[in-house]
């Protein structure tokens, strides 16, 4: 195969998968490079050879990425060798595994502090802004990438939806809200029109300029919040990050299903649903999130197995 054969296949490829709803914006720039460093070595079709030796170049990469890398090029190649046989799948057990890491759980208390924190910010626009966010993450277990994207049409607090566009694999799905969470978005929205009377854009959640929030100061935001109320990581592999209040609210969800007695299996598409999975099999790793939920779990089996004759 030659080299331009090569980088056609990868548009087509791209172009399939984004099709599926798939967005692929960091797998087509890594697999562009992939298919650069291939014309590079001189191969003109994808080996395990040029694969491992792609994947292994970044100096000091982390085992996660690593495999990601080789996820990537494997999912490309898979396709590939279905049109051209001579293409070469390189095989998942050159890697290690790698381990999951432990979702941080907050408290309650934790939500609470992270909220009061947030109030004492320098700018009254951000502090009202993150002490919104932290609460909204809280009560509806949205993706941070969600709630930053989400605008004020988004939000219809007559209703109490929250519409969630082009989320992950150009999904939108629309979630309820509790009406004290209406209320407390509502009385944001009325503070936020005080302190800046036109944005200059239709996001939800802004800065002071008026500008839409962005990731990488949320979390630079958070990391200080986190500071601010003495959070420390629980193990190498726990640390309080953002996302671990997605996966408090989760949790939280199953243990009160568990706890009222109620069919979780049943339910459990209901919470993949509500949490934009593609697949409920995602949704089935909370089970196993914390030794709470494992001895509820665990304890429905017994009783299951208790009534069997």
């Amino acid at each position: 195969m030659s080299e331009q054969t090569l980088d056609g296949a990868l548009t087509d490829y791209l172009a399939v998968r984004r099709s599926l709803g798939f967005k692929l914006t960091r797998d087509g720039l890594l697999l562009r490079q992939f298919v650069a460093f291939c014309e590079q070595t001189g191969a003109n079709r994808i080996t395990s050879e040029v694969a491992l030796a792609w994947v292994t170049s970044p100096a000091k990469a982390s085992p996660s990425w690593l495999n990601m890398r080789l996820s990537m090029v494997r999912g490309f190649a898979c396709w590939l060798q279905a049109s051209h046989p001579s293409t070469e799948v390189p095989p998942r057990g050159w890697l290690p595994p790698v381990r999951r890491t432990t979702p941080y759980l907050y408290s309650e208390a934790d939500i609470v502090a992270l909220m009061a924190a947030a109030q004492r910010a320098r700018w009254p626009l951000s502090a009202a802004t993150y002490e919104t966010l932290v609460g909204l993450l809280a009560v509806t277990g949205l993706r941070i990438g969600e709630a930053i994207r989400l605008d004020r049409a988004d939000v219809s607090l007559v209703d109490g939806l929250l519409t969630i566009r082009e989320s992950k694999f150009g999904k939108t799905r629309q979630v309820p809200i509790h009406p004290s969470t209406v209320e407390n978005l509502r009385s944001y929205l009325r503070r936020r029109s005080t302190l800046s009377p036109a944005p200059s854009e239709p996001a939800l959640f802004v800065h002071p300029a008026g500008n839409r929030i962005n990731y990488e100061a949320v979390q630079g935001m958070f990391r200080s919040l986190v500071q601010r109320i003495g959070l420390t990581p629980r193990s190498e592999r726990c640390r309080p990050t953002i996302h671990g209040l997605r996966h408090t609210f989760a949790v939280n969800t199953l243990v009160g299903w568990y706890r009222d007695g109620v069919d979780v299996q049943a339910r459990l598409p209901v919470l993949s649903t509500w949490l934009g999975h593609a697949d409920p099999k995602w949704t089935y790793w909370y089970l196993s999130a914390t030794p709470e939920l494992l001895t509820l779990a665990a304890q429905r089996l017994e009783d299951s197995l208790g009534r069997l004759p």
